[in-house]
């Protein structure tokens, strides 16, 4: 008898999860804190398994973030403002999706507003909502510029981040001061020399003496 095989997930359909519960979670934290060679139940460690479980409510709070939503509400009063908008050196914090170690680095977004722009914390928020999950440097550079592009419609986004992962310096090859660089520039960024450079210019200055 000949069994047919269920049809194949869509590749942009989500995969529905279970959550396990808080307790689940603080199961598993204890079982790899006996995997590693400890007692769980010494005085010391009691209260880990609940405070891994809180830290990983905060390292990962990407997950239950839109970061579409964070960029819905813009601004057209701008007096015909059409030149670059940059943000740069705002700090990163992500996990590598391959060791669950940290990266840490930095990341520069700039856009050419089209009639509309957008209040400057929600640039910020759409990179922590994309940086809090678990993660590639060269995805989450991409997911940013491409939810900033498909949100407000710029003549061009362009995404810079230099990051440092501990799954290089810490483990594995223990290579220290290494930093990655990972960019993706959209629109005018790509297609035109001088805004790509003006960008680039723009980022690698020296900073100015009254910044904090």
């Amino acid at each position: 008898m000949n069994h047919q095989a269920p049809p194949d997930r869509k590749a942009d359909e989500p995969k529905t999860l279970t959550k396990p519960t808080r307790e689940e979670a603080e199961a598993a934290v204890r079982t790899l804190l006996l995997w590693a060679g400890d007692d769980p139940d010494r005085e010391g460690l009691l209260d880990t398994p609940a405070r891994v479980v809180r830290s990983y409510e905060e390292f990962f709070a990407g997950y239950d973030t839109d970061p579409v939503e964070l960029l819905a509400r813009s601004f057209e009063e701008t007096d015909g403002y059409d030149e670059m908008v940059v943000l740069r050196d705002i700090r990163l914090e992500s996990y590598c999706e391959h060791h669950m170690v940290p990266i840490v680095g930095k990341a520069h977004v700039a856009y050419l507003p089209d009639g509309k722009v957008v209040g400057i914390s929600k640039i910020a928020r759409v990179i922590d909502a994309y940086a809090k999950r678990l993660q590639i440097q060269e995805k989450l550079t991409a997911q940013i510029a491409n939810t900033i592009e498909s949100v407000l419609h710029p003549k061009g986004v362009a995404v810079v981040i230099e990051a440092g992962h501990q799954c290089m310096t810490t483990r594995g090859v223990h290579k220290t001061g290494v930093s990655m660089v990972t960019s993706r520039m959209l629109g005018a960024f790509r297609h035109n020399d001088a805004t790509r450079r003006e960008f680039l210019s723009m980022i690698t200055s020296p900073r100015g003496s009254g910044e904090g």
